[in-house]
């Protein structure tokens, strides 16, 4: 078994790492959708997010493997991020590194590895995005294009560690936050010719929740939503609150009939929440829906001003219905 040799900027990585301050914390929903997508897309039992530390390989995130770590010493990840592209494995039994290593001669038994190192600034790479499975396989190009748009969507989460892209009263992704997941996103879509569509809310009468219950009634009010739109949208949705009471959900592959099933469900989460929360007001909200046009929509911009435009649109017919009823 070959262990895995140390990168030439070792002590700036672990110092990087470290700054993070990530390693050992609980698993986080962004991270988590990240690696159930993967294990979707490429069909495989085990996706993780692995970061490696000085004398060990930890699992931010982790589908498919009941540990947290393990020594880094016998990781496949230890290998991946000395280079600067995806490093891959297609049969581990056959290969003089790692036909012995106890990873591949015990449980999990690895076979097959992919692993897309994970690089944040000044190039340093901390860990990786990686698949496995217990059989050989190989990855075609377009594969590993797709396992490259992922790691850097993972890359892209961990920049925002630094730059805090979470929104802090509800935990959801912030305008910065789910803009920057949105692009990646329809970058797959546009790529792999899968549809996508966007949900732009407005919670109504908002502000009246706030002038008359006081201001921690309405932040009660965005918290609850967020929750409302986690339950009902897919995990591997993205969810987000622009700010104020504006919130949006990316459905990436989904097509009409799913996004009305969705749009049914989310009618069905907020009047059972309604129902058991025994408030004095409802939570409601007007939204409009826009399919992505990679023509029309040259931009996420594009996408959330038609959104918010129609979002408008049945907010105007609501107050209309109401003034003449």
């Amino acid at each position: 078994m070959k262990v895995p040799d140390y990168p030439e900027n070792e002590e700036s990585r672990i110092t990087m790492l470290r700054s993070l301050d990530i390693l050992d914390t609980e698993p986080e929903e962004r991270f988590d959708r990240l690696t159930r997508i993967a294990r979707r897309l490429f069909g495989v039992p085990i996706a993780l997010v692995s970061f490696i530390d000085m004398n060990r390989q930890w699992f931010k995130s982790c589908q498919g493997l009941e540990v947290k770590e393990m020594s880094r010493d016998i990781s496949f990840c230890g290998h991946a991020i000395l280079g600067d592209d995806i490093f891959m494995i297609s049969d581990a039994s056959l290969d003089d590194r790692f036909y012995d290593n106890p990873l591949v001669t015990n449980e999990p038994r690895i076979r097959f590895y992919a692993g897309v190192p994970l690089v944040i600034s000044e190039g340093i790479k901390i860990g990786t995005l990686c698949l496995i499975d217990r059989e050989p396989r190989i990855l075609s190009e377009e594969d590993k294009e797709l396992l490259r748009d992922l790691g850097q969507m993972a890359a892209q989460e961990l920049a925002s560690v630094q730059l805090a892209t979470i929104d802090e009263l509800t935990q959801i992704s912030n305008r910065r936050g789910f803009i920057a997941l949105a692009i990646h996103a329809l970058n797959l879509c546009k790529r792999l010719n899968k549809p996508a569509s966007l949900f732009f809310f407005d919670l109504d009468l908002f502000k009246e929740i706030n002038d008359r219950y006081g201001h921690a009634e309405g932040d009660y009010a965005l918290i609850s939503f967020s929750k409302i739109l986690k339950e009902a949208f897919r995990t591997s949705d993205v969810i987000g609150r622009l700010g104020g009471d504006e919130f949006v959900a990316l459905l990436s592959n989904a097509d009409q009939r799913e996004t009305q099933q969705i749009l049914q469900r989310l009618g069905q989460v907020l009047t059972d929440f309604n129902n058991q929360a025994s408030r004095s007001y409802d939570i409601a909200y007007s939204v409009g829906i826009i399919e992505f046009d990679p023509i029309r929509h040259q931009s996420i911009n594009d996408l959330l001003a038609d959104g918010d435009r129609l979002m408008y649109k049945q907010k105007r017919e609501k107050r209309t219905k109401e003034s003449l009823a």
